[in-house]
């Protein structure tokens, strides 16, 4: 794993663009070549959907091609997800501002996905987003939610879920999809092994390959 440089830690498009911006992504690439890995996961949600469908698949493809490795990145990895699940209207439960989850909603449209209710919770950094516990990530999924929606997103890679995916699906009675979550199934999917893993989920449920 290689943790690539932040220049600012916020929830703020201009913030954001720079996180994501080409150049990190090569120095990191860089980095990580070192390591011989199979496949990469640009493990970051809003600095990846805050480029659109194109620059989120622009930013992937610079990575693989640095790497030599498929890649994908955790933006990608939420429509894809929804795909596999055959999941087309969601709801998303965001920790971001208004007007950066906005963004994300835009990014799921683009790939086929309805977003039909979106809660923004206004947190503007990513430190802060860590710092949630399990009840105040349930409450915010379960407000989130809507009649009409299939399935719930969680995005922020900052946001801790992986531990109760279980959980907001009993409290919501249908699939969750958190950022981190997504992004550990797209990385297996780019090898095609895709376990059924306990605790995670729908995602990771009655899969047939075993790693």
């Amino acid at each position: 794993m290689v943790i690539t440089s932040v220049g600012e830690d916020a929830h703020r498009v201009d913030a954001l663009l720079d996180l994501g911006r080409a150049e990190r992504l090569a120095e990191g690439a860089s980095e990580l070549a070192a390591e011989e890995p199979d496949a990469v996961m640009w493990a970051c949600t809003s600095g990846s959907f805050v480029f659109g469908p194109e620059g989120a698949r622009n930013q992937a493809s610079g990575v693989a091609q640095a790497i030599g490795v498929p890649a994908s990145s955790t933006s990608i990895a939420f429509v894809d997800a929804c795909r596999a699940l055959g999941v087309r209207r969601v709801a998303v439960a965001a920790s971001y501002p208004e007007d950066v989850a906005q963004h994300f909603v835009r990014f799921l449209t683009g790939g086929g996905v309805e977003v039909v209710s979106m809660g923004s919770h206004g947190i503007i950094t990513a430190a802060e987003v860590g710092t949630l516990a399990p009840d105040q990530v349930i409450a915010m999924v379960k407000a989130a939610d809507h009649p009409d929606a299939e399935a719930i997103l969680v995005p922020d890679t900052a946001m801790h879920t992986l531990e109760i995916v279980d959980d907001l699906e009993t409290a919501v009675g249908k699939p969750v999809l958190t950022a981190n979550q997504v992004t550990v199934w797209k990385g297996l999917d780019l090898l095609g092994q895709v376990p059924s893993l306990p605790g995670l989920g729908s995602l990771f449920a009655s899969r047939g390959t075993e790693v």
